[in-house]
């Protein structure tokens, strides 16, 4: 995902919202410009700049999501300072065994506590419910469509091959479509944190759709 995290920041930082909300959009910019890098050339390079940017940019969603209701200014040094090194731990290690297990394992550990975040910031504003629903069934299906591809890779090669149906061939790009729904579900991801801040900072917001379609945090004027 490029394009509506782009347009998010710029529309956050018209707003007046803090940096780390306007530097987790950019965050997925960075996530979806390395992925489109990667697939376009499949160089090794490339899939560094695919997969550790996740791992940053994970960083960047749980510092947001965890001074959702801090003070304004106020910052946890302490909790800086721990991604920081969870960051460059995982880079470190990751250079040197080359392993996509351990990746996805450093990964998964910290979506886990962005989703004990997320329930923290629920228990103090349910009224982000829906968006953070929402988030959270769209990663988990397009989590589960990377596994199927994983598990049915050849199964689903040969069916793209033995069918001139150009549906098919679509509807079996589950690695894409993984790409799409937990790109998706990120980026709402982001719209929950956003929302839950600003209801603290008792901001007038809204989630209204452009155009009736795509979903994003309408924001009133800073006081």
């Amino acid at each position: 995902m490029i394009l509506p995290p782009l347009v998010c920041a710029l529309y956050n930082w018209n707003k007046g919202l803090e940096m780390r909300y306007i530097l987790a959009n950019l965050s997925i910019l960075a996530v979806g410009v390395g992925s489109w890098m990667f697939h376009m050339t499949l160089w090794y390079e490339m899939q560094l700049l695919d997969e550790l940017p996740m791992i940053y940019g994970t960083c960047v969603l749980l510092y947001a999501l965890h001074h959702h209701a801090s003070p304004v200014k106020k910052r946890s040094y302490n909790y800086i300072i721990s991604l920081i090194f969870v960051s460059v731990a995982v880079t470190v290690v990751y250079l040197q065994w080359k392993h996509p297990i351990f990746h996805q394992v450093s990964y998964a550990v910290l979506v886990f506590f962005l989703l004990y975040e997320a329930i923290l910031a629920l228990k103090n504003y349910p009224a982000i419910k829906a968006v953070g629903l929402a988030s959270l069934c769209f990663y988990l299906f397009g989590f589960f469509l990377w596994n199927i591809d994983n598990i049915f890779c050849s199964h689903l090669r040969n069916a793209r091959a033995s069918s001139n149906n150009p549906l098919l061939s679509v509807a079996t790009q589950l690695h894409a479509w993984w790409h799409i729904f937990t790109g998706y579900g990120t980026y709402l991801h982001i719209l929950f944190s956003s929302y839950a801040r600003l209801l603290h900072l008792k901001r007038e917001c809204k989630v209204t759709k452009l155009g009736y379609v795509w979903p994003y945090l309408k924001i009133g004027e800073k006081i």
